[in-house]
Parts: structure tokens; C-alpha cells; sequence
């Protein structure tokens, strides 16, 4: 066991992909002597060398379009994205060529490619430098979409994810990078586990669904509802695409209520999929509709608004107290 912070478990992830397959090599802006703008590829190109620590040109599209000629040669690309909003200029890569090619060589042509992506606000960045793009990448046939919370899933997620013979977007916190915890390096994983859900902190009253950086809040949230007699199961949905759905499925059968909640806008987004999958699937045992508590839909706000764009945990506690149909709440404010 071993005390790491949300960036130090990614680089030793990625240390440990690189270590265990030498056809593993990273590709980025300023990744290999700067280290990346969030430090997280830091030493990794003085200890592998500059042909598996790759410094691109700022062109987001060659990026990928590399990266995809490399899997088809063999290798394991894994591409960092600066920052989330930085990821566009590469979509029609990613889109139109990464997340088809499986399919349209009916299998015969594997695309290993994990894209990581710092996303998300929380860290007052200007224009461009806080976006939630998810919703985007999972609506989009053959790629996967996930995102850790904690340093653990951080650590083990990412190798999961390099060693996935699918294309990955890798969806990093960036406020969570600072985030400190134990990281059990010996623990392999169950096979597969990298698309499963976690409870990460049971209860029987309703069931609370957040993942990446709202984890934290969520459980956050489920601590002070407690005070007010309120058990809230929290999800860690950790798989955006696909999801668990057995797991989640399970415990609103159980407590009769669900709160979804991201920092992405709220319509279209994957809350949207989650209520209405859920209730499709839980009808009959649900005690109120699915309450989702989600970004503003607008562009993203200048730094001195986002916290009060970004759901934190009053929000989230509003949005229990209207599931759980207790008065005085804002009733029908879902934002």
C-alpha cells in the first residue's frame, strides 16, 4: 500500500503500462521534458526515452491521426489532450476514423488507443481550459468512456485501459489531481472490472450517481444528509460507456429513489441516459421520478462564476430532499 496523489498514481500507472509492454508509448504537447502542463508524465521520457515519450506539435488532429497509424502498426498509444477543450480540433479523428475502424473492418483491425483528457472545472481556467465533453465521446459507437475518482481507480484504471484492445477516452478530474490516497500496487483487478460501478458507500434511502470529480461531493453530500436521517447509497458510475446498469439498476430496485449529478449541462447529458434507462428498467420501484443535478446549460462561465455553475453540495442535497419529496425545496428546479 502506498499514500499517492491523483497525478503521482496516473504517472506510476503509466510507468508500470510502459514497464509491462514496450509497445506502449506516449504522445502529447509537452509531455516528455516539460512533463505536461499537470506534471503527470514528469521523468517519464528521461527514464523510457524520447521514441516512447513523443513531444508533438500543438496540432490535436495529427495527434490522434499518429497515434492511429501506430496501432495499426502495433502499438499502444496512449495521447494526452492538454485540456478538454483542446480535444475538437482532433474530433473528427476520433469520430470519424478511431471509434469506426473495428467495424468497419468487421474485427480484423484493432485500434488500442487511450486518449486522456484532464476535464472538468473547479480550477478557475480560463476560455477553453474547463469543459465537460463526455456526453460527446459516449454517444459516439466504439469508443469507451470512463473516468476514475479517487488515486487507486487512477492508478489501475489507466493500465486497464492501455491494455484494452478498444479505443479508451480516459477522462481525468483535474481538480482531483491533488486529491491524496492509498493505492494498493500489488491488488490486480478482476478482469473487466474496468466497465463495472462501485458502491462506494452503501445506504437504503435513495441512491446518489455521480462519477470523476463529483464523487467526492457526492459523498460529501451523503455525510450531511445523514445528520437529517437520510441513508443515500452512493455510485461511483466509474464506466460512462458502457455503463453498469446491473449495478445501478440493483440499488434503485432497493431504495426507490435516484439523484444523478455531473458538471456537464444538463440537457442531452448523461444523466439524461441514466434517468431514462432507469426507469425503464426500474419502473415499478420507483417511490419519484430520477433527479438530476448537472451544470447550467450554457457555455461554460468565466473562472469567478464557476462555483456557482459547478452543482456542490447544497445543490446536491436539494436534489435529495426532492426525491425523497420533502418541502421546502426548490420543486422543479432540477438544474
Amino acid at each position: 500500500m502506498k499514500t499517492l496523489t491523483f497525478s503521482q498514481a496516473l504517472n506510476s500507472g503509466l510507468r508500470a503500462a510502459m514497464e509491462h509492454d514496450d509497445k506502449v508509448v506516449l504522445m502529447g504537447e509537452d509531455i516528455g521534458k516539460l512533463g505536461g502542463v499537470f506534471r503527470i508524465t514528469d521523468g517519464l521520457q528521461k527514464d523510457f526515452g524520447a521514441h516512447r515519450v513523443i513531444d508533438t506539435p500543438l496540432a490535436e488532429s495529427g495527434i490522434v491521426g499518429t497515434a492511429i497509424g501506430l496501432a495499426f502498426r502495433g502499438y499502444r498509444p496512449v495521447v494526452e489532450i492538454q485540456f478538454d477543450g483542446f480535444v475538437y480540433p482532433a474530433f473528427d479523428q476520433i469520430v470519424s476514423q478511431l471509434a469506426k475502424m473495428h467495424f468497419r473492418s468487421r474485427g480484423n483491425v484493432k485500434l488500442p488507443v487511450t486518449i486522456r483528457i484532464p476535464f472538468g472545472g473547479g480550477i478557475g481556467s480560463p476560455e477553453h481550459h474547463s469543459e465537460s465533453p463526455e456526453a460527446y465521446f459516449a454517444h459516439t459507437a466504439g469508443l469507451r468512456v470512463v473516468s476514475p475518482s479517487n488515486p487507486e481507480d487512477a492508478y489501475w484504471m489507466l493500465q486497464q485501459a492501455i491494455a484494452d484492445d478498444d479505443p479508451v477516452i480516459f477522462l481525468e478530474p483535474k481538480r482531483r489531481y491533488h486529491q491524496r490516497g492509498d493505492v494498493d500496487l500489488d491488488q490486480v483487478p478482476e478482469e473487466g472490472s474496468l466497465y463495472k460501478a462501485k458502491i462506494v458507500r452503501p445506504g437504503s434511502d435513495l441512491t446518489l450517481i455521480a462519477y470523476g470529480p463529483l464523487v467526492k461531493t457526492a459523498l460529501d453530500a451523503a455525510t450531511a444528509a445523514e445528520d437529517e436521517g437520510i441513508d443515500i447509497e452512493v455510485i461511483d458510475l466509474r464506466s460512462i460507456e458502457p455503463v453498469d446498469f446491473e449495478t445501478l439498476g440493483a440499488s434503485v430496485r432497493k431504495t426507490g429513489r435516484v439523484v444523478i449529478t455531473h458538471e456537464a449541462g444538463k440537457f442531452a447529458g448523461i444523466g439524461a441516459e441514466l434517468a431514462a434507462s432507469l426507469t425503464e428498467r426500474c419502473f415499478d420501484h420507483l417511490d419519484h421520478a430520477p433527479v438530476r443535478v448537472t451544470g447550467f446549460d450554457i457555455p461554460y462561465p468565466p473562472a469567478k462564476l464557476e462555483n456557482h455553475h459547478l452543482p456542490d453540495l447544497d445543490r446536491i442535497l436539494d436534489g435529495v430532499d426532492r426525491a425523497m419529496r420533502r418541502t421546502g425545496t426548490q420543486l422543479g428546479e432540477d438544474g
